[in-house]
């Protein structure tokens, strides 16, 4: 049976790990290489590092920061933000990063999915989908959501899978932050979409609505505010969702 991972994810702006709701009034909650380590030692599976002004400011990823967080840690690293060709995914990589995360880049240019597949491999290629409810579907959002877009979420997280992506990691706007549990119609639309793994991103606050994200069809479950503002462990979840009679890793 193929076993569910759980990720801490890490918002940074300026060298620091932040949190908002809904992508909005982001505040101050550490140093991401210290919260990296620790989430590790707690026994995180992965860990993603999202680089939530480097679009918006037209700008790279911030290499110091991962080059930090790289030297403390010794499981899988995503790194996202800033994206806006290969060469710039290969620096993230040449950096320490294990995958790349690209959102705006290939909502702009697709086919940037299918050249980085062929130049890194698809298990380095992780599609990023912002996406919010609108008139009964879900759309595709860019820039750290400022900008709507036409393209609907499931079949665009379709579309990035046979063009290359190794995972998709689907984000709900309107539940980030909320602590209203994942869009768990947004997951399971999107699981019966692509073959391959699904994140559920987005939301969470309590093993519940981590549980109910896995039964709905998501691979791995990412959490962030849960962590930060310190009212569980990694530990602590997998314990939990362990006693649900889910395949957590140990």
């Amino acid at each position: 049976m193929l076993t569910s991972r759980i990720i801490p994810c890490l918002d940074t702006d300026a060298g620091r790990v932040v949190k908002g709701v809904r992508f909005q009034a982001l505040r101050d909650c550490g140093d991401p290489a210290e919260l990296a380590a620790r989430y590790q030692q707690q026994g995180a599976d992965e860990l993603v590092v999202l680089d939530v002004s480097a679009t918006v400011q037209g700008r790279g990823h911030r290499l110091d920061t991962i080059r930090a967080i790289r030297a403390t840690l010794g499981i899988p690293l995503c790194v996202g933000g800033g994206v806006r060709c290969a060469d710039d995914a290969a620096a993230l990589l040449e950096a320490g990063a294990d995958k790349v995360a690209v959102n705006s880049a290939a909502v702009a240019a697709p086919d940037l999915l299918t050249a980085m597949a062929a130049r890194f491999g698809s298990q380095a290629v992780v599609l990023a989908i912002d996406a919010r409810a609108c008139e009964g579907h879900y759309v595709v959002h860019t820039h750290a959501g400022r900008t709507g877009t036409p393209r609907d979420a499931v079949a665009w997280a379709r579309e990035g899978g046979e063009r290359g992506a190794g995972e998709i990691l689907l984000t709900s706007m309107d539940r980030d932050g909320t602590g209203d549990g994942y869009e768990l119609p947004l997951l399971a639309a999107a699981r019966a979409a692509t073959s391959v793994p699904v994140i559920a991103s987005g939301g969470a606050r309590t093993t519940e609505h981590l549980a109910a994200a896995l039964r709905a069809g998501a691979d791995a479950v990412l959490v962030a505010s849960m962590l930060h503002d310190g009212r569980t462990t990694v530990a602590e979840l997998k314990r939990q969702l362990s006693a649900s009679d889910l395949a957590i890793r140990p």
